[in-house]
């Protein structure tokens, strides 16, 4: 199990080294890595190729009878992180017809960061021909008295699935079987959540999002994109119960104690970095008010680094900003811009020949949900659910077809 898990796509995205060192730990064994594209990989493997090469080795993988299917069930997870810390989720699915990802969206289940809409297709291309989903989508409840995943914490009786460490420092992982009447327990709480009158005393609204995605939000989008192709080839009667219908998804408290938001900083590579530090400081000088809370930003640049403070703008416009300065900078000195997790990380790359970094501050997840119902979707790539490692790992796949 422990080669069979790997994490998802969307990390160590400039940092080949890690897959290179994955690919030899996992070697022929079965694993979802061959069901993947790392987007490391995206510029430098021809996609199509990719694509029916992961849909022939799900075909193959269900061939071979590898899978044990659980029918009727959620899964309870209890992910033990390299820190120690244990985050609980709930693995089920959603209705993609309660889902929108864009701006304006009103719907139950709601992005909360812009969708990139180049980064679908590659994902579009292996869904189209996939048997199976394997999503790495981490989805928000804010449910302060913990009435969903609470009580399956201090169930005894559930039968364990797995039990195995991860690969690559990613700590371990834990699951459970949640069938019979604990599924009856589990959506009577869920249908608590969506109580109108609750949802109105909470955020002044009787239709805000009740699941707010957390990660993953672009396989979702995919999922969404790929149920809309297909749905208008279908009867109505097959419409209401076709598995492509229904995305998989790991539910998570937004109150749980592990749930930490990290900022995604902002790393040019392939820059010349002379001006960088300059052109910042003139740019943030006109971005900031005179009044209004301060947000502090690192520049590191070579063996160079400052602090920035930035006052009067709310921390998903300052990261809107953050990118407009970034892009614009590229566009003007040449070269490119990464999203980086880790501070460590983003600091030695800054430091390197030809790179330049923006260090981010962190967002306090009480933002998150009265955030996105009053202005929408923060921008792409503002925040982070922990370390790069602490990712959710490809585990379970469900039939789609």
């Amino acid at each position: 199990m422990t080669k069979w898990s790997v994490v998802a796509c969307d990390q160590f995205t400039s940092q080949p080294e890690y897959w290179a060192e994955l690919e030899s730990t996992v070697g022929g064994a079965p694993s979802t890595l061959r069901l993947m594209l790392p987007e490391a990989y995206l510029a430098s493997r021809d996609q199509l190729a990719e694509a029916e090469k992961i849909n022939a080795a799900m075909y193959d993988y269900l061939e071979r009878g590898i899978f044990r299917e659980i029918k009727y069930s959620y899964i309870y997870v209890e992910r033990t992180l390299a820190s120690g810390i244990i985050r609980r989720g709930l693995v089920g699915v959603l209705d993609l017809e309660e889902y929108d990802y864009s701006k304006t969206s009103a719907s139950p289940i709601r992005a909360t960061e812009g969708t990139v809409e180049e980064r679908l297709p590659p994902r579009v291309q292996v869904r189209r021909g996939a048997p199976l989903e394997m999503p790495h989508i981490m989805v928000f409840i804010d449910d302060a008295d913990d009435t969903v995943i609470g009580p399956l914490t201090a169930a005894s009786s559930l039968p364990r699935l797995y039990d195995f460490p991860l690969s690559m420092g990613g700590g371990s992982i834990r699951g459970y079987q949640v069938s019979g009447a604990w599924v009856n327990t589990v959506d009577r709480a869920i249908e608590g959540l969506c109580n109108a009158d609750a949802l109105r005393a909470r955020y002044g609204s009787a239709a805000p999002a009740i699941f707010a995605m957390g990660d993953g939000n672009h396989s979702l989008a995919t999922a969404k994109k790929c149920w809309e192709e297909l749905k208008p080839t279908l009867t109505p009667a097959e419409r209401e119960t076709h598995p492509a219908r229904f995305g998989m998804v790991e539910l998570v408290n937004i109150h749980d104690g592990a749930i930490t938001f990290e900022p995604i900083h902002k790393v040019v590579f392939d820059t010349d970095p002379a001006d960088f530090i300059a052109e910042a400081k003139a740019f943030w000088a006109k971005e900031s008010k005179a009044e209004g809370a301060a947000h502090s930003m690192t520049l590191a640049v070579g063996g160079e680094r400052c602090t920035i403070e930035v006052r009067g703008l709310a921390i998903g416009q300052l990261i809107g900003r953050a990118e407009d300065f970034c892009q614009q900078y590229a566009a003007a000195h040449g070269g490119y811009v990464d999203y980086i997790h880790n501070d460590d990380t983003a600091l030695e790359m800054g430091a390197r020949a030809h790179c330049a970094a923006v260090l981010l501050p962190r967002m306090e997840k009480g933002e998150l949900f009265p955030s996105i119902i009053s202005a929408g979707p923060f921008p792409k790539k503002s925040f982070s659910i922990g370390h790069a490692e602490d990712k959710r790992y490809y585990l379970e796949c469900r039939k789609i077809k």
